[in-house]
């Protein structure tokens, strides 16, 4: 076998895991941030000097990225084990938090949790969404090149026919993040308006020239592909493209509102396409039932069939993302906003079970309805747990006068002191403070993180034999790999730079 063809069966024929695991995976980093932002308040308070932007970079990177690499190697049995140490790390800091509160400092702590419920926050934007976005697009970045690792356990490696991997949820979770906060539910674009659908058509144009490029420069070299992911041609910029223009029609059609009727819709009409017609052969089996790769719909099946399946992801964040993004300022509405966002998780869950059960196995190679289940489920319960996150977060803000943390909800009210007092909590110490924020760097050029991590990757495999590599030497590879990604991204950041094609 040539090196490619080694690399294509290593990334290749995988069963994934557990939905259990994968879920752990993911709510591991919504306790880092919280432990990171509790951190930097801790710091602060102990602190006169504020954090330099190297020292808040490699916080972040430590508290971010750093556990995410851990988590999809060396610890991937022992996720138990890091939540217990994260834990119990955070709530040490939030002991110590409170201990040293220079707010309420008589008062106990009954009273001061009721005069926290009646604070207002500045809700015109919500971490929690940039955090979700920041999450999926660092976790992907780790696994794109992991998977080419020996360290990178098989079970999270892309799933061949059905079953959950952890690389499974990364398409599906990024086009999830995107829907909440597209255009039409930040009510960019007046509805129905010729200029909406002109907007609509004109944002494809990028994706379209990266998608080509991708596609060119991947043959031209003869870089190793996983052919079932999307088929021969296909890859992840077309199924964007495809999505956008198809979801975009669907709202000129359906108000925001209705948007999850519409994404119910469309993933049982599938599925019963794929149980009563013969799609889920042609899917699987191509047109002749041998796996034929001739003509264009055969070599690019997998691809084109799944959009389906992402379009009701899509929509279901629309959804979502109009629902969190209602105006609200109290922080006991946005715990009532967790909760529900939280309990809808666990009901999706549920009903994850009863479809695997008696319909069919999650598939991404089909994007059907157990698939589509699970995608929602899991963005949901990782969107509840850095919202809650978030809340905690504020609570400790609440008890240290001048505490902020960037990317996290301002204070722009506290019941208990008259209105000089409340706007000390906010502006003498934010209108100082820079922006020193790798989650919010990442979030502001996210696209350019994507493709600079794709190249960096693409680098790495050509550099590196990735197949015979040591776990020590695998780890300072992907170290060093995020780090110069996310430095890269962070310097962009400082000098105010957005990179935009459009």
């Amino acid at each position: 076998m040539s090196q490619k063809q080694m690399k294509e069966a290593f990334v290749s024929n995988h069963n994934g895991t557990s939905v259990l695991e994968i879920t752990e995976g993911l709510c591991l980093p919504a306790l880092c941030i919280l432990c990171r932002g509790l951190l930097i308040i801790v710091s602060q308070h102990l602190c006169c000097s504020s954090h330099t932007w190297r020292t808040r970079f490699f916080i972040d990177f430590a508290f971010l990225i750093v556990p995410l690499v851990t988590t999809l190697t060396i610890f991937a049995s022992f996720v138990l084990l890091e939540y217990l140490i994260v834990i119990i790390f955070g709530a040490g800091l939030l002991y110590e938090t409170y201990c040293r509160r220079t707010c309420y400092a008589r008062m106990p702590v009954g009273k001061i949790l009721e005069k926290f419920l009646k604070i207002s926050i500045e809700s015109e934007y919500i971490p929690a969404i940039s955090c979700f976005r920041v999450i999926n697009s660092a976790f992907t970045a780790v696994a794109i090149l992991a998977v080419d690792f020996p360290l990178f356990p098989r079970r999270f490696a892309k799933t061949e026919l059905y079953g959950t991997g952890a690389m499974d949820f990364g398409v599906g979770g990024f086009i999830f993040g995107t829907a909440m906060v597209c255009p039409e539910v930040r009510r960019k674009y007046t509805k129905g308006s010729r200029l909406y659908l002109t907007k609509s058509l004109y944002s494809v144009w990028p994706l379209v020239f990266l998608g080509v490029g991708r596609l060119v420069i991947i043959k031209s070299i003869g870089y190793q592909e996983h052919l079932t992911e999307y088929g021969v041609h296909w890859n992840f910029f077309f199924t964007l493209i495809v999505v956008k223009l198809i979801t975009s029609l669907l709202l000129i059609i359906f108000p925001l509102n209705k948007s999850w009727i519409v994404a119910i819709s469309i993933t049982v009409f599938y599925q019963l396409a794929l149980d009563f017609t013969p799609l889920k052969r042609l899917i699987l089996y191509g047109s002749d039932g041998s796996g034929t790769r001739v003509g264009l719909l055969n070599a690019n099946r997998e691809g084109i069939s799944s959009t389906l399946g992402y379009v009701a992801i899509h929509m279901a964040g629309v959804q979502t993302g109009s629902y969190v993004l209602k105006k609200r300022s109290h922080i006991k509405d946005w715990i009532k906003v967790a909760c529900c966002i939280l309990l809808t998780a666990i009901g999706f869950f549920i009903s994850l079970y009863i479809v695997q059960v008696n319909v069919e196995v999650a598939s991404r190679r089909m994007a059907n309805l157990a698939f589509c289940i699970w995608i929602v489920a899991s963005c949901l319960i990782l969107l509840s747990s850095l919202l809650l996150g978030d809340i905690i977060l504020n609570f400790a803000k609440f008890l240290i006068k001048g505490a902020t943390v960037p990317c996290s909800w301002k204070i722009i009210q506290s019941p208990a002191a008259n209105r000089k007092y409340s706007e000390s909590l906010v502006s003498e110490a934010e209108r100082k403070e820079p922006t020193l924020c790798l989650i919010t760097a990442v979030n502001r050029n996210q696209l350019i993180f994507f493709l600079l991590s794709n190249v960096t990757t693409g680098l790495v495999n050509l550099l590196v034999d990735t197949l015979h590599s040591s776990t020590l030497w695998a780890l300072f590879v992907l170290n060093l790999y995020m780090f110069t990604n996310c430095l890269v991204i962070y310097v962009l950041h400082l000098q105010d730079k957005t990179v935009k094609f459009w």
